[in-house]
């Protein structure tokens, strides 16, 4: 098995893509009012930097997502009938003029259903801050604390009805989930931590990227995608979510404004094999933990030594990484299927 992952430097309101040809998007934008973010907001429209500087936040707000509708039009235009938009966006509290929370996820989800995406369930991502300094208003004394900012959304939006597959298709049921990851992964609240920054000692690099970490998108990938689907990430960044796509052996697609985080993802797929035989093992031995001594697993599974509880899981199979060659375009991951 072979998957593709193509990056190109650009911008996300002008995808070099055919309509309906990605399959699943998992994404973060640049979170609108979260000062890391303003000068690449003001670059896009200068009216943003002034309504910063005259204390008008509300303005500044609205403005930035009318920069970011272009990418959200896109979006719906390259995801296929049936096809799943995952972003991840936080919530935004700053003092301009005075202290307010500015709701990002209720904009960006209103901005997607007018361009015809269907809301489904979500999840809340709760990650801890553990900081002395992280409560913010009068410390122990009423009425004027507010309670800390320690989660952020993965909104869920469908194209459309759900996606037709044909019945019994090899790709989807190799890439079924086990039944106890199905009961963490489709809660609506996933605890884990975010990712460190900064990205590099060398200056040269940008020294913040708003990543998510390996986890958030390769979960997401597993949930809402099957084998020779394309995953595609307007908002590329460091590239974690083709990360995902090669961990997870499905073709990807990146867009990314800054070419020196392009250049950095070679950095990022050093030993990619060993670990990707690792993670894959380390999934099947958690299974086989879960299994050990119950009695309520009706089922064997076809391609490993272990049963399973549901007859969806039987043909599960796992797939590592085996080689990854660097092209034109971006990169060619080989798999093989995980025995062990």
């Amino acid at each position: 098995m072979q998957t593709e992952h193509v990056v190109r430097v650009g911008d996300a309101r002008d995808l070099a893509l055919p309509d309906d040809s990605v399959d699943l998007v998992v994404t973060s934008p640049p979170y609108p009012m979260i000062e890391m973010w303003d000068e690449q907001f003001a670059a896009l429209d200068p009216a943003i930097g002034e309504a910063l500087d005259a204390g008008d936040g509300d303005r500044a707000f609205d403005l930035m997502h009318d920069v970011l509708d272009d990418a959200w039009a896109e979006l719906a235009r390259v995801l296929a009938p049936g096809g799943i938009a995952c972003v991840n966006v936080g919530d935004a509290t700053r003092t301009v003029g005075e202290f307010a929370l500015y709701p990002n996820h209720v904009e960006v989800v209103r901005r997607l259903r007018e361009r015809g995406l269907t809301q489904l369930p979500g999840v809340l991502w709760r990650k801890p801050v553990n900081r002395g300094t992280k409560f913010m208003g009068s410390g122990m004394l009423p009425p004027n604390a507010y309670p800390t900012l320690e989660h952020e959304h993965v909104l869920v939006l469908r194209n459309g009805g759900p996606r037709r597959i044909e019945p019994g298709a090899d790709d989807r049921y190799e890439a079924a989930y086990f039944w106890e990851e199905r009961n963490e992964w489709f809660s609506d609240l996933w605890t884990f931590n975010g990712t460190p920054q900064a990205l590099a000692p060398d200056e040269e690099r940008r020294d913040r990227s708003g990543a998510f970490p390996l986890a958030l998108p390769l979960r997401l990938v597993r949930m809402f995608s099957t084998r020779g689907d394309t995953v595609l990430d307007p908002f590329w960044g460091t590239g974690t979510t083709t990360l995902a796509a090669m961990l997870a052996a499905r073709d990807s697609v990146g867009c990314e404004l800054d070419a020196t985080l392009v250049e950095a993802f070679a950095d990022r797929i050093d030993d990619l094999p060993a670990r990707s035989r690792e993670r894959a093992r380390d999934r099947l031995a958690r299974h086989r933990a879960f299994a050990a001594g119950r009695d309520d697993l009706a089922y064997e599974a076809d391609h490993y030594d272990f049963p399973v509880m549901t007859r969806q899981e039987r043909r599960i199979r796992l797939y590592a990484v085996e080689s990854v060659a660097a092209t034109d375009a971006g990169y060619r991951c080989a798999h093989a299927p995980v025995e062990f």
